[in-house]
């Protein structure tokens, strides 16, 4: 039997005369039981025949109003705006711009009820995705091109343009993106060297397999074009991804995502080349220097991770030697420290106590090693191992050693 029917019975035998405690017997209540449901009958009517709720009449966890209502401002003029405004970048906002700290899963749950989340299919999981990512800045570009509608003076659709990227792997740092009536072989090759003289040479870059990108792969006779020649000329490494397979260049086609959902958000849509590029250079200083990206570690923004760590190079054929590069993440202890095996052997490498429990990046060449803070950047500590000692020391002197500012 039910709460409710076995509730329903006894304030109906009550109220036909029955005595509580004949009630209490028949029914295996307490007589207390009863007199407490009787009174809220009383009270109530009708509502007595159902369970109260047991949740508190006050929680002092709850979240504010005031934080409900600003977490959907800022779901809403994100989006207006044409940046992300998911639960992760909204938890930024609040903790750096308005010193609030809400939990994914909390900030996911006040959208739903608020009906500012629309409900999606389910997605294929994240855990099924081969993912690879960039060790250093430089290490690997990725290039790709994509299309934008220009519109007439009258608001009709206007001519097709395309507008070429060039993003480094590592930070998603936007090197260099640019607008054209049509991408082409030399164009691609301009692009290329200018972006080479802004932020140095890269390693190795990764396209698909685009004819302005590459030949090698199109079937005919008329050997490289204009890019591969001169990847090979500064000795860079050419990474193409397999045809139909857009996932492998996956972090430029996502970044034209972004870009092209910010474009669209924009009130005054470009109707030439020069508006479409003046907008675009809006939206690279945009993504580069104040949003923070959910893929970088600690919400960094690229221009953090691309500035604050030392670039890769390429690796010449008649380079002397063969060295052993590495890329660590660890985090100091609470004694100051952070070790490294070389050769079999752990060094403990002394950092500060300062920066204990400090999330950092240790860059490895050999015997030399670079740390730095996983966050900011900052170079923590630029090192050659001694292999005769285990504990590498700082060389400061003893007692307490102030944060950089």
């Amino acid at each position: 039997m039910s709460n409710s029917a076995k509730r329903r019975l006894v304030i109906t035998a009550v109220l036909a005369g029955q005595s509580q405690s004949q009630v209490a017997r028949t029914y295996g209540v307490s007589q207390g039981w009863i007199s407490r449901l009787m009174a809220r009958y009383r009270l109530e009517g009708q509502a007595a025949f159902e369970p109260r709720s047991r949740r508190p009449a006050t929680n002092p966890n709850a979240i504010a109003p005031q934080t409900r209502d600003l977490i959907v401002e800022l779901r809403r003029k994100l989006t207006e705006a044409g940046l992300d405004a998911g639960a992760d970048t909204i938890g930024w906002h609040l903790e750096h711009h308005h010193g609030a700290i809400v939990s994914r899963a909390t900030i996911n749950r006040i959208l739903a009820r608020a009906g500012a989340v629309v409900p999606q299919p389910a997605k294929r999981p994240k855990s099924s995705y081969l993912r690879f990512e960039a060790a250093q800045p430089n290490e690997c570009w990725q290039a790709d091109f994509t299309h934008y509608r220009l519109v007439r003076p009258d608001a009709r659709p206007g001519a097709d343009s395309e507008i070429l990227t060039w993003l480094d792997d590592c930070s998603r740092y936007a090197l260099s993106v640019t607008a054209h009536h049509r991408i082409t072989g030399p164009i691609v090759l301009a692009a290329f060297r200018e972006t080479v003289t802004a932020h140095g040479v890269p390693a190795s870059t990764l396209t698909d397999n685009g004819m302005v990108f590459t030949t090698r792969f199109s079937g005919g006779k008329g050997g490289r074009n204009h890019l591969e020649h001169e990847l090979r000329a500064r000795s860079i490494a050419q990474k193409n991804g397999r045809p139909n397979h857009p996932q492998t260049q996956g972090k430029v086609e996502r970044f034209q995502q972004t870009m092209k959902k910010w474009l669209r958000a924009q009130a005054d849509q470009p109707s030439t080349i020069d508006e479409l590029q003046a907008l675009l250079t809006a939206f690279v200083a945009e993504y580069n220097e104040h949003r923070p990206h959910r893929s970088l570690e600690h919400r960094a923004t690229p221009s953090t991770v691309y500035t604050t760590r030392p670039k890769a190079t390429p690796t010449t054929g008649d380079r002397d030697g063969d060295t052993h590069d590495r890329v660590r993440h660890d985090r100091i202890d609470k004694t100051g420290t952070v070790t490294l095996r070389i050769a079999g052997r752990l060094h403990h490498i002394g950092v500060g106590r300062t920066y204990a429990r400090t999330g950092v990046i240790l860059l490895v060449q050999d015997l030399h090693v670079t740390i730095t803070n996983a966050a900011t950047g900052e170079v923590l500590r630029d090192l050659t191992i001694d292999p005769r000692l285990d504990y590498q020391p700082t060389g400061r002197p003893p007692g307490p050693h102030p944060k950089t500012k």
